[in-house]
Formats: structure tokens, sequence, C-alpha cells
């Protein structure tokens, strides 16, 4: 582990990413694009997977620490590592890129080049995001990635408003950048103030100082609904959440697996809000849980009422993030163990359930239910794979989903029994919008004859599925590995809520 700390490891792969970027417009033929966006993910799992092994996970502390003067004026830093809570992040959602990448493979004729080179940089951005341990390198990595995906969606989607869909998400995120970066830069004067030096001297942007800070009430008050408002547009929670349809029915499938299956917004709430704000975190539980509640609720009422696939997993999407919201706001141990766990579960089913709905789309042009009946008939191995995703979201023993959705609701049911108690009610629906919307596109009638032609998976695809049901089925039956990672992490996660 000593050879491999000294090693820049984080820096090489946030760098292998541009870089082959860059190399794609080298290369005469635009048809390797793919392929050199294919062999850089693999590259970049394998470095991640080298970072896991080296790893501690008995250390609560941040490993593979690099750490350089950036802006020394204003004392920020290039400084990046991970922890317990973030290390996981890396392999799942270079694994979520890869998938996407392969997804892509025959479906992107215009303009590939340009496609790929787009993906390679939001996945460096998305994962700079992770591994950020000063909060301005955070700004800047969650900023700069709204680009690649207004791009994305404005230039390959497949419906008629993907341009407003693309103009919409990148406003909305940007509006909610303004509160986030006034949140950091009060907590960057509040350091300067703490020491009794002037600005900008006194300054300091890095998350382990931060993290020593004793704010008064008014400025802790302040910075939580600073951070929480901008991370909440982007979880999307209710009712921040007017972008995730109009980008999932509009933008391409695989774009909409990454934003369904990355909850970048709940991973800012967990590692910036709660530890950033502790007093006011506990003070205003009842808000996270309310927001959670709400959710679940909306979301899984709404899923109900919806006839296409991709709207349908929009509003599930929703249903199921309250539910980590309100693991969140229970503030104990099950609570954050189990929304990280799921948090990683969606890496792989969310993105998972939309990868198969791109599959579908691609052979038949449509995603409403209407137009698939019958399809188990000609993709029953599509059909299987897609239940045994929607058996996960649906947290049923044996899949992943389980242990996550059994440790929410156990710490949830703990600390607010009425919150928990619609949890469950808001599960049942959500189990009867998903198995009666499959019934009818997998199982009722052939209305298009399209559908009884069509192919089944093709073996690139069944290799992206088939990795996806690894993890779904190995972490349902034995969830102990994730949760022993977490544990040493999500213990001094819950120690900030007690020394402040």
């Amino acid at each position: 582990m000593t050879e491999l700390s000294n090693l820049p490891l984080i820096s090489l792969l946030l760098l292998s990413m541009p870089l082959a970027a860059l190399w794609i417009w080298l290369v005469p033929d635009p048809r390797k694009a793919r392929w050199i966006a294919l062999g850089t993910a693999v590259m970049d799992l394998a470095l991640s997977l080298l970072l896991l092994a080296g790893f501690d996970s008995a250390s609560a502390d941040y490993q593979f620490v690099e750490q350089a003067k950036w802006i020394p004026s204003l004392n920020v830093q290039y400084l990046v590592g991970v922890d317990g809570i973030s290390m996981l992040f890396l392999p799942f959602t270079i694994l979520l890129f890869m998938g996407v990448i392969l997804a892509s493979w025959n479906s992107i004729h215009n303009m590939p080049r340009l496609y790929f080179s787009l993906l390679l940089l939001l996945e460096s951005l998305t994962l700079g995001i992770f591994v950020s341990m000063d909060v301005v390198l955070f700004f800047l990595f969650w900023e700069l990635s709204l680009a690649p995906l207004y791009f994305l969606i404005s230039l390959w989607g497949v419906g008629p408003n993907r341009r407003y869909a693309a103009v919409k998400y990148t406003l909305l995120m940007l509006a909610a950048g303004v509160p986030l970066l006034f949140g950091f830069l009060l907590l960057g004067f509040a350091h300067a103030d703490s020491i009794n030096m002037a600005v900008p001297q006194g300054l300091a942007f890095d998350y382990p100082t931060l993290l020593t800070l004793h704010l008064p009430h008014g400025l802790e008050m302040t910075v939580f609904f600073l951070l929480l408002t901008g991370f909440l547009v982007k979880t999307p929670a209710f009712p921040f959440h007017t972008w995730l349809p109009v980008v999932t029915m509009e933008g391409p499938a695989a774009v909409a697996a990454l934003m369904t299956g990355l909850k970048l917004g709940v991973y800012g709430i967990i590692r910036f809000v709660v530890p950033l704000a502790p007093n006011l975190s506990q003070e205003f539980h009842w808000l996270l849980a309310g927001l959670g509640v709400v959710g679940i609720l909306y979301g899984a009422v709404l899923a109900i009422a919806q006839t296409n696939l991709r709207q349908m997993l929009a509003y599930s999407s929703i249903s199921h993030v309250g539910l980590v919201l309100l693991a969140i706001a229970s503030l104990n141990q099950a609570g954050i163990q189990g929304a990280l766990f799921q948090l990683l579960n969606f890496t792989l089913v969310a993105g998972g359930l939309f990868l198969l709905t791109g599959f579908l789309y691609q052979r038949t042009a449509s995603t409403d239910v209407i137009s698939l009946g019958g399809a188990a008939r000609s993709m029953p191995l599509l059909a299987s794979f897609y239940l045994l995703f929607g058996f996960s979201a649906m947290g049923v023993p044996g899949t992943n989903g389980f242990p996550a959705e059994f440790l929410m609701l156990i710490s949830a049911l703990d600390t607010h029994t009425g919150a928990g108690l619609a949890a469950l009610v808001g599960m049942v629906i959500g189990a009867g919008y998903f198995l009666s919307i499959y019934r009818r596109t997998f199982f009722g009638p052939a209305n298009n004859q399209v559908i009884l032609k069509v192919l089944d998976l093709r073996p690139r695809e069944l290799l992206i599925i088939g990795m996806f049901s690894v993890f779904v089925i190995f972490n349902g039956f034995y969830p102990q590995g994730i949760l022993d990672f977490t544990q040493a992490a999500t213990e001094h996660w819950l120690s900030l809520l007690q020394t402040n």
C-alpha cells in the first residue's frame, strides 16, 4: 500500500480521459473514437481497482492524497484523495460509463468523435467531483460537467424538444451553482474570522480544515440552506425535480442512464451539507425527512400514470431518491450506510434500466407501452434482465436493493416513524407501477408487428447487462462487503455530528 500511495494514481485517472479525448481528434478514422473511449474506460477501471486494492477501509482518513498549490493568493489548492465514502464510487461510475460507451457503439452515426470525446470529459469531471478535497476544486468540476451534458442532450437527443431540455437543465444547474458558491465562500471567510486573520491570507477551502470550524448559529443556518438548496436541485428532489422527466424524454437514453444512475446531488448532501453544518442538520432533520417522504409518494403516484417507459423511470428515480433523503435525515449508522449502498446501486440498477430501455428504442423507435406489447416473445433475455433490475429497484430479497432499502427503512422507522410508514406505502405503490407497466410492455398484446421481428440482446449488449447483473445479485447475497468497507468512514461521519 505504501508504494501505491506514493503514485499519483488519482491524477493519472483524471488526466487519462482528457488526453484520450484529444487523441480521438488526432486519429484519422472517426470510427476509432469508440475504441479509444472504451480502451480508456477499461484502463481507468484498472486504475480504480488498483486504488481499491491499496485502500485501507479500516481507516476513516483520506488516502492517496495529492496536493499542489493552485491559486496561492487565495489558499486554493489542487487537493484530491479518497475515503471510505467516496472510494467505491470510482469503479462503479467507470463501470456505468463503460456501459454507456458500449450501448452507444452502433447508435452514434453523427459526429462520433465529438460524442465520445464529450463522454470522456464528462467521466473525468464526474470522478473529479468524488475525489476533490478542496471545495473550490469541487465546484470547478461540478460546474464544468454542465458543458458536456448540454451538448450530449441537445445534439444527440431523441425528442423534438431536446434543445429546450438541454437549456432547461443547464440554466437550472447554473442557478443552483450560485448558492453553492456562496456557501463555500462563506465557509472560507469564516475560517479567516476564526483565526483572526485578514482576507485573503486567512482563507481556507480545503475540506479537512473546514470540518474543524465551529460556526455561529446564524452563519451555520445560512451555509446549511445555501448548500442544501444547490444540491437538492441536482438530486433532484421535489419541488426541484422538473428537469429530470424532460431530459429523460428528450435526451439520449445513454445520457439518461448517467443522469439517473449518478446521484451527485445526494452525494453532495452527504459529503458537505451534513458535516459542514452539523448542528443545523440535526435541527432541520425533519425538513430532509419531509422532502424525502414527499418525493417518495409524489414520484410513485406520478409513475403509476405514465404510459412511457422513460417517463416512468424518471418519476421512479425521484421516488427512490426520496427514500435516500429520508435515510440521511435519520442521522444514524443504518441510515447513512443504507443511503451509500443505495447510491452505489443506482449506478447499476437505474443506469441498467435506462440502458435496456435504450436498446428497446434502438429496435422499435419508441418507448411507449402501446408500441411495445409482447416484447418478451422476441426479446426474452431483455425482458428477463429488465425484470431482474426491476426487482432490485423494488428491494426484492436476493438483489442488491434489498439490504439497502432494509437499512434505510429500519433507520427511518426508528427515528421518523410516521415518515417510515409513509415510505412503506410508497414502496408498495412502486411495486405496483413497475409490475403493471412491465406486464403491459413485455406480455401485453402485440399491436406493433415490428416487435415480433426484432432481435434479442446482442453479445455486446449482453456483456453490459451481464456485468451489471453480477453485481446486482452478488451484493444482494453478500452485502457485508460494502457495509464493512463503509463502516469506519460512516462512523467518522456520525462523529462529526457529536463533536460540533
